[in-house]
């Protein structure tokens, strides 16, 4: 169905979300739910609550909260009317205080529970949670390697500015770096769909900067995965859907967990998962299927890769002595994935593959980290934890059904099955914390932390077969040289002090400071961040941040290179410390500088009823980007010094080279609203409606130059640095639960998005511009702008049993997809989609069904 003609169900389900809010705005409140004495972090009632009543002890994403009294007896009410009002459960992120409720934060936070990742439908966890915080957004996947990795972005910032934790400790990042164009090129942020859906309790989102209290990378903001612990007894959720539209795409998924508790404190839990996804491929026409005489769809680069991956996770604690407890986790993933790559016409190399041929990258990735700790509670008065985490990423990258062009013209033969390359990146992080609540004179409450890091990250890289890089290499991936390889590693210290000061029961401020040292030239950085709130009574309060921060250049930025050729193009990305970087100018790399400032507001008009407003602004110096786009003759030289050979076929004048740098400064405003309410009904059930939005916009300030002077980015680089993240976007969500049925609908908008396009082959052959040939033009560029578009999700569930809930869903039930682009900038016909905006994808409606055990 298309946007237009679905536009009347969409405005009918939007009256009904909007009545249903208004209904239950008016409604008279419930009564608070009764609280769970395993929640971590849990406490007493704290001084922290100052100016508002103290809340009982909240309960977690996953205990048990709200009950309907209609529910009959021996009859267990649906998951989801079991779990409290996210804003009532308790936090850990962004804060060193105890006791401290979402909507009671100095800086804007949100908590996703583990029912509602699952509501979703996504078998990703970046997929579900995109479906639920309109502040994040994920790069469209479907185009050749750069599929092979998922990453997430914050307020339209990179990967890298984002800030991953798992249970507080600091997740490593993928190996994979991001080298496909378009916003997310040179970015190796969190792959967290390596972590197991079914092993989270909840996911704190921590909107703001946040680099004093956790160090690099945390500008945009923080995201925290809690995973569950105390939850006993076995699970089990099987689901499998597909894209009805196509009838491919299938995905299939079975989750099993297992918990137990020994002793009076310990505990220990495992929780696996299977993923399994086939490629989703839209229908396309490449246009020389008329002249070489293929089926015209036989070009597949615009589709979802194949991926099969297992995960599972580990928990476990107990109190070892009085007054100290162990604690840690293990996390393993293995992932296998193979994407489709441009198809070749059956004359490219018609004695091995007469009727053409599509090389697929694969990938077997094993990614793995443990958590190790001690903490207890009282070390000469203070509060303590002591960890360890090691984490890493181990990528083995080939192609398979390719050729080495020039070696079969010049031998008579070529591998068709190559290893391109592998790369390993580990990290070590120590941590030590120390807290501690004091009394200024008896009357200024204050909470003291303090602590100390260090971390060595590692980073290796492999040359690949030599047929997989020599005379031009692989088709499809070219494998990474000999001068390309090497290992490289650094050591970061680190040391924080942060103080929560109540100066009155209205009035709170929390001071932060952290200096970290890098030895790999990055150098020193410190940096700060003040924050405070004010209630005016327990239904208002204002709050408001300002910061700066920083985001060290990454290992792989400094150091991966690589070449990808066809048949009649090349284009490479250099490390700005190789020959060809620099024969293009490239300077070694500095860190980002970020300065932030934010300010919102907080109200609760009726019991259960939140409101919050946050604006900010978010400066950023010194931007890491790819830069120096080079074309032609000199782009060819440059990857020749580094190394490489061009294959024979390739024209010049499609050559292109690149390197990371240092491209400028951003400025990013914008606008985060939230809403949600909880009402109970004992005629028609348990009614929780949202309503998120986020507004923002990035531009550039300054844009630098290189050794050369020239400047680093160009009007289509520009642009995937600013406009190819949607300038807003909406979620309206109602989740409703009566007896044994539950239900949830969700509506969500993505605002526009605009890219600048490079004009393709079936650019008419006369057309120029600045005296250059149009097609593959380096100066000009086709503006191309994605539209807004609403996406409709629904799920309903049912109960036939205590034990057993089964719901059925469909994601994007109208099948809205973007816009497709002109034939001018869509390559031979087979790319017909903007793929470097983050907006809505091109896989369209996607049905499922589900079914969840819990004994």
């Amino acid at each position: 169905m298309s946007v237009r003609s679905s536009t009347r169900a969409k405005l009918l389900l939007s009256a009904f979300f909007s009545f249903s809010m208004i209904s239950s705005v008016s409604a008279a409140p419930g009564k608070n739910a009764e609280a769970d004495p395993d929640r971590t972090g849990n406490g007493n009632g704290s001084r922290h609550n100052a100016g508002r009543p103290v809340p009982k002890p909240a309960p977690s994403a996953s205990a048990s909260a709200h009950s309907v009294s209609t529910t009959p007896r021996g009859i267990r009410p649906p998951a989801a009317a079991e779990l409290p009002p996210p804003q009532e459960a308790i936090i850990v992120t962004g804060t060193h205080a105890g006791n401290r409720r979402v909507y009671d934060s100095v800086s804007p936070i949100s908590v996703i529970s583990s029912q509602s990742l699952k509501q979703t439908g996504q078998v990703n966890l970046i997929d579900a949670i995109v479906r639920l915080d309109p502040s994040i957004t994920a790069q469209q996947v479907g185009k050749g390697g750069a599929s092979l990795a998922s990453t997430l972005r914050m307020r339209g910032l990179s990967p890298n500015e984002v800030l991953v934790l798992v249970d507080g400790k600091r997740r490593h990042t993928t190996a994979t770096i991001s080298t496909s164009s378009g916003p997310e090129k040179g970015s190796s942020g969190v792959d967290i769909n390596m972590i197991p859906t079914n092993a989270v309790d909840h996911i704190e989102v921590l909107r703001d900067g946040a680099a004093a209290m956790y160090g690099s990378d945390a500008i945009a903001g923080v995201i925290n995965i809690v995973l569950k612990k105390r939850a006993t007894g076995f699970s089990a959720s099987a689901q499998t859907g597909a894209n009805a539209y196509n009838g491919d795409g299938w995905q299939t998924q079975i989750n099993l967990g297992y918990g137990l508790t020994f002793g009076n404190t310990g505990y220990f839990r495992i929780d696996g998962q299977y993923t399994h996804a086939d490629h989703m491929v839209p229908p396309t026409y490449d246009v020389g299927a008329k002249t070489y005489h293929f089926p015209p769809s036989s070009n597949h680069i615009t589709s979802t890769p194949e991926e099969t991956r297992g995960n599972i996770a580990l928990s476990f604690g107990a109190d070892l002595t009085e007054g100290i407890q162990g604690y840690g986790n293990i996390l393993y993933t293995h992932r296998h994935n193979e994407a489709y790559e441009n198809y070749r016409y059956p004359n490219a190399l018609p004695g091995l593959y007469p009727y053409g041929y599509s090389p697929v990258e694969t990938n077997d990735e094993n990614d793995y980290s443990a958590t190790l700790g001690l903490k207890g509670h009282n070390l000469f008065g203070w509060t303590w934890d002591l960890s360890t985490t090691y984490g890493a990423d181990n990528s083995r990258i080939g192609t398979i059904n390719t050729a080495n062009v020039d070696l079969y013209q010049h031998t008579g033969s070529t591998p068709t099955s190559m290893m391109d390359t592998k790369y390993n990146l580990a990290q070590w992080t120590n941590n030590f914390d120390v807290k501690k609540d004091f009394n200024i004179a008896h009357t200024v409450p204050v909470t003291v932390a303090a602590g100390a890091e260090h971390r060595l990250e590692t980073y290796q890289l492999w040359a690949g077969d030599v047929a997989s890089y020599e005379r031009g290499g692989a088709q499809g991936y070219g494998g990474l040289m000999p001068s390309n390889a090497g290992k490289w590693s650094r050591d970061i210290w680190a040391a924080y002090l942060d103080g929560d000061f109540h100066f009155t029961k209205k009035w709170e401020v929390d001071f932060a400071g952290r200096f970290e040292h890098y030895t790999d030239g990055s150098g020193n950085t410190e940096t700060g961040k003040v924050s405070t709130r004010y209630n005016f009574s327990r239904r208002i309060a204002i709050r408001g941040t300002f910061s700066n921060g920083f985001e060290a250049p990454s290992l792989l930025q400094e150091h991966f290179s690589s070449t990808n050729t066809s048949v009649t193009s090349a284009s490479a990305l250099l490390s700005p410390n190789s020959p060809g970087g620099r024969y293009l100018g490239g300077q070694a790399l500095k860190p980002e500088r970020s300065t932030s400032a934010e300010g919102g507001i907080v109200i609760e008009p009726i019991d259960r009823l939140h409101v919050s407003a946050d604006v900010y602004q978010i400066n950023i110096r010194d931007r890491i980007y790819v830069g120096g786009s080079t074309y032609g003759q000199t782009a060819a030289q440059a990857i020749t010094l580094s190394g490489a050979e061009l294959p024979t076929t390739v024209s010049p004048q499609q050559v292109s080279a690149l390197y990371f740098a240092n491209v400028g400064s951003t400025r990013t405003q914008g606008l985060d609203i939230r809403s949600d309410y909880s009402y109970v009904s004992r005629r028609f059930g348990t009614f929780t409606p949202s309503l998120s939005l986020s507004l923002t916009r990035t531009r550039l300030q300054h844009i630098n130059t290189n050794a050369n002077g020239n400047p680093y980015l160009n009007e289509q680089t520009s642009a995937f640095l600013t406009t190819t993240s949607p300038r807003s976007k909406i979620i309206l969500q109602l989740h409703w639960t009566y007896h044994n049925w539950d239900a949830t609908i969700r509506q969500t908008r993505y605002g526009e998005t605009s890219d600048m396009l490079t004009y393709q082959d079936q650019t008419p052959a006369g057309a120029t511009c600045k005296g250059q040939p149009l097609a593959y033009s380096n100066v000009c560029w086709s503006k191309f702008t994605n539209t807004p578009a609403w996406l409709t999700d629904l799920e309903v569930g049912y109960r036939p049993l205590p034990d057993l809930h089964i719901a059925v869903g469909a994601n994007n039930i109208f099948n809205v997809r973007p816009r497709k682009v002109p034939l001018d900038v869509n390559y031979r016909g087979a790319s017909p989609y903007d793929l470097n905006a983050s907006g809505i994808s091109f896989t369209g409606g996607y049905y499922y069904g589900r079914i969840d055990l819990t004994l």
